[in-house]
């Protein structure tokens, strides 16, 4: 069982010609349960940015509109996966594993990646490598 794991959110966007990431936050967590909340939590913060429900009274009348049907929904795959109990289970089951997580999607313009990976299968990878390094 992996104990501890490290989460981080990204936006990947172009500029200048060139694809960047702008880190939009990272979290250690010391349990699976908090991994799971911290990356929901996450999510759902990432979508009511992008679409803020209507009725907040924080925005003037009519200041938000629905755009057209051909936009890619990243806001409802976000809020979408962090309702979806079979796909909370799957990324418990990879991370216990000891495997890298990876949620990702994305609109016209930027990529919203989601990652989650133990700090246990890291230490194991590093230490791999430096046994199967070969002596001189």
């Amino acid at each position: 069982m992996h104990d501890e794991f490290l989460c981080h959110v990204t936006a990947y966007g172009v500029c200048g010609g060139q694809r960047v990431g702008v880190p939009l936050g990272t979290y250690r967590a010391p349990t699976l349960a908090l991994a799971l909340w911290w990356m929901r939590d996450r999510a759902l913060w990432i979508a009511e940015r992008l679409d803020p429900h209507p009725g907040n009274p924080a925005y003037p009348p009519n200041s938000i509109v629905p755009v057209a049907d051909s936009v890619p929904d990243v806001p409802g795959v976000l809020r979408a996966w962090t309702g979806n109990a079979a796909e909370q289970e799957l990324v418990a089951e990879e991370l216990s594993a000891g495997n890298l997580v990876r949620i990702a999607t994305s609109d016209d313009t930027t990529e919203y990646e989601l990652l989650a990976e133990s700090v246990d299968a890291l230490r194991m990878q590093r230490t791999a490598r430096v046994i199967a390094t070969p002596a001189a």
